[in-house]
This record gives C-alpha cells, structure tokens and sequence, in this order.
C-alpha cells in the first residue's frame, strides 16, 4: 500500500498549532495565577471599546445616509457608549461592574434567543440540547446579574482553566501531527 505524499503545508501545521498550544496555556496559566489583574485588564479592554463603539456611532449618526431614526438611535446608542466608557474609566470597580452586567445580559439574550428558536422549529436537529444550552445560559445569565462580582471572578477561573486545558490539546495534536509528517513513505525524504 502506498501512501499518498503529504501536503506541502502539513509539516509546518504542527509548528502554528504547537505555537497556539502554548500560548493558550501561558495565559490560562496567568488568568488562573492572577484572576483579579485578568480581570482589570479585561474591564479595560471593555472601557477601550465602548470608548471606540460610542465615537463611532456618533460620527456615523451624522455622516451616514440614513433616515432620521435611524441617527437618532446611532446617536442615542453612540453616546450611551460614551458615557459607560467614561464611567469605566473613572473607577475601575465600575468598569468591572459594566463587564460583569454586560456579560450577563448577553448570557440571558443567548439563552432565551437559543431556547426559543429551537422550541418554534421542530425540525431542528439537536432541539432537546439547543433548548438546554439556551436555559442553561439563561440561568448563568441570571447568576452573573444577581452576583456580577462573584460571578465574573468564577468565570474568570473558568476561562483560565478551558485555555489550559484546550493549549494542552493542542499541544497534543501539533506532537501527532509531527510524528505523522516525519513517517514519510518510502523513497520519500522526512520533512
């Protein structure tokens, strides 16, 4: 049986998914190691795109061609943005706070979004688990709201622990695909 020979691309797969790997163990490392920084640094990235969103906004409120409710509400929403942006920047406690409530209320929109589309159409495959994950957003959803501080600190953890173990698989598989590009065929060179 001869083996085909392997794409050209395959032998350097292992080096990006090695690098990837890593990477995503380091920062699951550093979000498990310091949550608390993790999460400032995440409440500034929020400030720092509600600031980008809301300037957008408004400039497009006025350079957009569109009908005047459609730049009142560019306008409303830009300088809703605006001014969660500036009270993030003002204390940090708040910025963590809007993160923590941000983060819920998109859980809650996911989850009743999820649950409701797969309940209307019957002919969804996988509807008894799409309403499942939809309540089980909703009710994460509702556990960040009533407890935004807690909560964001328990998904920070979380999300530390999912990067590691996912920078550990990929780490695995980049070991794998290595071992499967050197086993060239025969009268074939290894890569």
């Amino acid at each position: 049986m001869i083996n085909p020979p392997a794409p050209s691309l395959l032998p350097h797969l292992w080096k990006s998914a090695a690098v990837s790997g890593v990477l995503a163990v380091v920062l699951g490392a550093a979000i498990v190691a310091w949550p608390g920084i993790s999460i400032t640094v995440a409440a500034i990235f929020f400030g720092v795109g509600l600031l980008l969103t809301g300037i957008q906004q408004v400039v497009f409120a006025f350079s957009l061609h569109v009908s005047a409710g459609g730049r009142v509400l560019l306008f409303v929403s830009g300088a809703a943005s605006l001014i969660l942006a500036i009270m993030a920047f003002r204390h940090l406690y708040d910025a963590v706070l809007l993160l923590a409530i941000w983060i819920g209320i998109g859980f809650i929109f996911r989850g009743v979004a999820t649950a409701v589309s797969a309940i209307s159409d019957p002919t969804l495959p996988g509807r008894g688990w799409n309403v499942f994950v939809g309540l089980i957003s909703l009710v994460a959803g509702v556990v960040v709201l009533a407890s935004p501080f807690d909560s964001i600190a328990t998904l920070a953890l979380v999300v530390g622990v999912w990067l590691i173990v996912i920078g550990v698989v990929e780490i695995v598989t980049a070991v794998a695909i290595r071992r499967g590009t050197n086993r060239a065929p025969e009268g074939q060179p290894a890569h």
